[in-house]
């Protein structure tokens, strides 16, 4: 009998529109869009899912995309209807989101875990009633100043810093290569790899 094919579902967060394209806080589309060039995949607008994605069969594996065009509070929206209409279990899906509790460069995957006060992982989280399942944090780092809530708002919505983006195309890479990754290993085994890499260590 042949070995039925696995299903890997990577969302990516993100607000849409030019004006947050290289904002912090949309560093879950840029891994995603990343990952679809190498791999030669091609992102599209679908609006009955409220998102662009994208679909390909790769290592026996078929591989779906999505970034959801609803604003990062409605994440869940794009999630929950991606998900039931291709009948993909959440144990397939891995969620690439920004997280300001990790300094600019370091990669944490997870198989699961809180919201942490992330809107787009709260939204998700709602809408498929669970926090398990994986997520792939991509550390942006806080604020230097001692920073109120207001200031961390500010800061994900900010463009990369001169320095920062010296550093996002590796970094980048980094995150596709994870997912990569993914497509012929388990979350669970891929962690002890993945955790032990930082971008500064490089």
């Amino acid at each position: 009998m042949q070995e039925l094919s696995k299903q890997c579902f990577f969302v990516g967060l993100g607000n849409p529109g030019k004006k947050y394209e290289m904002t912090r806080h949309n560093i879950g589309f840029l891994v995603i869009q990343a990952f679809a060039q190498h791999l030669g995949m091609n992102l599209a607008q679908e609006s009955k899912f409220k998102g662009i994605v994208a679909k390909k069969k790769l290592h026996n594996t078929e591989v779906h995309l999505l970034l959801p065009t609803t604003f990062m509070n409605e994440s869940g929206q794009a999630v929950k209807r991606y998900m039931d209409f291709y009948k993909i279990p959440l144990t397939a899906m891995t969620v690439v989101v920004d997280d300001a509790d990790l300094s600019f460069g370091t990669i944490r995957l997870r198989t699961q875990g809180s919201a942490g006060g992330h809107n787009g992982l709260k939204s998700i989280i709602s809408h498929v009633g669970t926090p398990q399942f994986a997520r792939l944090r991509m550390g942006i780092g806080r604020p230097d100043r001692e920073n109120s809530q207001d200031d961390l708002a500010e800061y994900v919505l900010d463009n990369f810093s001169q320095n920062e983006m010296s550093h996002l195309a590796t970094f980048l890479k980094q995150g596709a290569s994870v997912l990569e990754r993914l497509l012929t290993q388990e979350v669970a085994e891929a962690i002890n790899i993945v955790n032990g890499n930082t971008l500064t260590s490089h």
